[in-house]
């Protein structure tokens, strides 16, 4: 298997570590030339995770997206969802015929509020059978740092979905797999605005008593537009652990790691790049002062709208995502905000 990588931000490097640390060689797209040059002579990316060094024999450098989707056979697409359509923009239709599509992106194109997939079939005619996701909880700091992580790996595909997954495992990187590829990206989406709104929470003093209920009652709001959005199987608080002799499929479980614990991490961690985007809104900063401040995209801003707009027609209940929404969007203060969040919770 042959992975060209379409992005060359921190998660971006953090996959292709993985990949080359697995001794797979792959085709990487990097926007510039003078990129190319300085990873190749010092072995590291120069913007991002520069404690991870690489085997640069194994990476073909091109600044040309076209020439990494054709010469490799599995594509994974990694840039910022803001981004994703622009980044894509002017390739062949035909492009992605054979080809296996890895989205390692936890947000939504915010142009025509669709998923990734919605947009490769709109634009590029790709089926869901050769589509799956790469998602965590998994932050690319602590891949650098080669500290233990989960990546779930989702395809309708199963055997496929084992075989890509396959590539990623390593002595600090566990793998698992299911079938849910919208649950898992909704999930990752949603997460992402939630962990805004626990760093606006930080931002506005509250404490560890309050966060506590506040991401409990994120993930039963989550949970809820995932049923309502048709999601099959979403449960909270059961595990069906996978029975080997009696080969039975483990169940999509709202609990495992990838739902619940991507959440956790997000609303938690202090390399939460949400989490600390929501901190400067509720410490006072305006939205666009604060995305000038950070170096980085926090995902959750633009899907906060998207999920709103999204939700008109799914009518799921969320009081939390849309005070967020209208934190972000509406000029809403943030302590009037939580005023309306807190009423809700249970």
């Amino acid at each position: 298997m042959i992975f060209g990588i379409i992005g060359s931000g921190s998660w971006a490097t953090a996959i292709a570590k993985i990949l080359t640390d697995n001794k797979n060689k792959i085709n990487w797209w990097l926007r510039n030339d003078s990129n190319i040059s300085s990873f190749k002579s010092r072995r590291h990316n120069p913007q991002y995770l520069s404690s991870a060094f690489f085997d640069t024999s194994l990476i073909n450098f091109s600044t040309s997206a076209e020439e990494v989707i054709k010469h490799s056979d599995t594509i994974i697409i990694v840039v910022p969802s803001a981004f994703a359509s622009e980044a894509l923009q002017g390739l062949p239709k035909d492009i992605f015929s054979n080809k296996k599509i890895i989205s390692a992106i936890k947000g939504i194109i915010p142009q025509k509020n669709i998923l990734l997939n919605e947009f490769l079939k709109d634009e590029f005619g790709v089926e869901l059978n050769n589509y799956f996701t790469l998602l965590g909880p998994c932050h690319a700091e602590e891949v650098a740092a080669e500290k233990l992580s989960y990546l779930t790996f989702s395809g309708i595909d199963e055997e496929m979905t084992k075989t890509i997954s396959y590539h990623f495992k390593t002595a600090y990187l566990n793998t698992l797999h299911n079938a849910d590829i919208y649950g898992v990206q909704y999930a990752a989406i949603l997460k992402n605005i939630y962990a805004i709104g626990a760093g606006i929470a930080h931002g506005l003093d509250y404490g560890d008593n309050f966060l506590s209920v506040f991401i409990a009652n994120s993930a039963d709001e989550m949970a809820g537009f995932l049923r309502k959005a048709g999601i099959q199987n979403v449960q909270v608080g059961t595990i069906e652990h996978h029975a080997r002799e009696k080969k039975a499929k483990p169940r999509t479980n709202y609990a495992a790691s990838v739902y619940l614990g991507d959440l956790l991490v997000t609303c938690y961690s202090l390399y939460s790049r949400n989490r600390t985007f929501g901190n400067m809104i509720g410490k006072g900063y305006s939205v666009q002062s604060a995305q000038l401040e950070m170096s980085m995209v926090a995902e959750g801003y633009n899907a906060s709208k998207c999920m709103y707009i999204i939700n008109q027609k799914i009518k799921a209940e969320m009081p939390i995502a849309e005070a967020i929404y209208k934190i972000l969007w509406n000029e809403l203060p943030a302590d009037e905000g939580f005023e309306e969040i807190e009423k809700t919770l249970v």
